[in-house]
C-alpha cells in the first residue's frame, strides 16, 4: 500500500539522516550477533550497516540505484577514488560484500570472530565518516 504523499516526501538530507539511523541500527544489531557468536549474521548486518552508509552519502546528491553492485561501484569511483573517503576503505567495502555473500549463501562458509570483527570495525569506520561527511554538508548548505 503507497503511503499518503504527505508521509512521502522530505528533503535529500532527510533522506540521508533516515538512512544513516538504518546503518546504525545495523551495526548495533551486529553487534549484538557478534557478542551472541552468531558471527554469519553479524557479518551480514555488518554488511547492510555499510550500504545503507553509502547511500546516506549518495541520497545527499539525490543518488540511488537498484543494485547493490552499481551503488558501491559509484561509490567507490566518486568517493573513494577521488579520496573524499579514504582509499583503504574501497577494498574493505568490497570485501565486506564478498564476506556477506558468502556468509549469506555459501552453504559451507564458516564466519570467523576474528573476519567478523573486521567487518564491524569497517562499518563503525565508514559510519562514523559518512556522518562526518553529511553534517559538514549540512553546516555549508546554512
Amino acid at each position: 500500500m503507497k503511503q499518503p504523499d504527505s508521509l512521502d516526501s522530505g528533503t535529500q538530507m532527510d533522506i540521508a539522516r533516515y538512512r544513516l539511523q538504518t546503518a546504525k541500527e545495523d551495526l548495533d544489531t551486529a553487534k549484538l550477533t557478534y557478542e551472541s557468536e552468531q558471527f554469519r549474521a553479524a557479518n551480514n548486518r555488518a554488511y547492510y550497516s555499510i550500504f545503507h552508509s553509502i547511500c546516506a552519502v549518495l541520497a545527499k546528491e539525490g543518488i540511488s540505484f537498484k543494485r547493490h553492485k552499481d551503488t558501491i561501484a559509484f561509490f567507490n569511483k566518486n568517493y573513494i577514488h577521488t579520496e573524499i573517503f579514504p582509499k583503504e576503505l574501497g577494498r574493505k567495502i568490497i570485501t565486506a560484500e564478498e564476506i556477506r555473500h558468502a556468509s549469506d549463501y555459501d552453504t559451507f562458509y564458516i564466519a570467523s570472530k576474528e573476519i567478523t570483527a573486521q567487518q564491524i570495525q569497517t562499518a563503525e569506520q565508514l559510519l562514523t565518516l559518512a556522518t562526518k561527511y553529511l553534517e559538514k554538508a549540512a553546516q555549508d548548505k546554512r
